[in-house]
Order: C-alpha cells, then structure tokens, then sequence
C-alpha cells in the first residue's frame, strides 16, 4: 500500500479533484468540493506550508464523510451523479497521498493540539517554583513563607516638581 501511495503524484490528483469537481458544479453536485481543491491545489504548490497541508487534509478527508451524507440526501442525474461517485473515489488515493506526504515532510496530523507532546504544563501563580512542589493538602503542616530581603530605604534626597499649568505643554 505504501508502495503505491508512494507513486501518485499529489498535484497530480489534485488537478484531477479539480477539473471533475468544477466539471460537475453548474449541476446539483455538493458546493464545496471546488473550494476545497483549489485549496488543495494552492497548498501543494507551497513547499513550506505545513499548516495549509494540513487543513487541506483535514478539509479532504471530512468532505468524504459529507460526500456520502450529500448523495445520499439530494437527487442527481445520472452523469452527474457519476461524477460525483469518480470525485467520491479520488479523495481516498488524494488523502492518503496527502496524509503521506505530511508523514515525509517530519510532521504528523493531529486533530487538534497535541497533549502528550512538548507541551510544558504550569500553574499560574507559580505553584511549581520557589521550592514548591505542587500544591499544599489541608493535612500538611504550614509552609513557612519564602524569606524577601529587606527593601532599600528610600532616599531623603527631595526633587522639587514643576508646578503644571492645566492645558500648558510640558518638556523633557
């Protein structure tokens, strides 16, 4: 399988989404299998762009779930309707070779944030600094709060302050 997916050629299959998809959309044909393959044509075309990858696989592969809803639910012609089933068709070979492609370029799809990853947790107020570690049950015995140095005293030397007129400019 692997060997296969390995051979497509993903602007390719694209194109192919395309054409089918901007063949059938004057016809009752679902609205947003062309934008989704313009997408897809402009994502392939950047070699950098993880993210558009990405939401492009995404996009593709839940159009798959809604192609079915959306034939299921409307009435087409025949030769619409067969279009339709050849772009149903497409999107599996054209998402595996995106999901691959994503696989090649280090990266993973994930369906939102990845939890168990780098992700460093921390409380906010610091409950895992200043020698705390984590927080304190109502058992414990009362921590002793971290000992401040004493604040510098302030100085007695006295600047006297320009009295302001309301409305006039100041300077520096």
């Amino acid at each position: 399988m692997a060997d296969f997916v390995q051979g497509l050629d993903p602007g390719k299959l694209v194109l192919a989404g395309t054409v089918l998809s901007f063949a059938i959309s004057p016809f009752s044909a679902p609205p947003y299998n062309l934008p989704i393959f313009l997408f897809g044509t402009l994502a392939q075309e950047s070699n950098d762009a993880v993210q558009s990858f990405r939401v492009f696989t995404g996009c593709l592969a839940a159009s798959i779930v809604y192609d079915l809803i959306w034939m299921f639910s409307n009435h087409q012609t025949v030769l619409s309707k067969l279009l339709t089933v050849l772009l149903f068709l497409l999107k599996f070979p054209t998402t595996a070779v995106f999901l691959f492609t994503l696989r090649q370029r280090g990266t993973r799809f994930t369906l939102g944030t990845d939890l168990g990853g780098t992700t460093v947790w921390s409380m906010p107020g610091g409950y895992t600094s200043m020698g705390r570690e984590g927080y304190q049950t109502v058992d414990e015995e009362p921590r002793s709060p971290p000992r401040v140095a004493p604040a510098a005293r302030p100085s007695t030397i006295t600047v006297s302050q320009p009295t302001l007129q309301p409305g006039a400019y100041q300077t520096a």
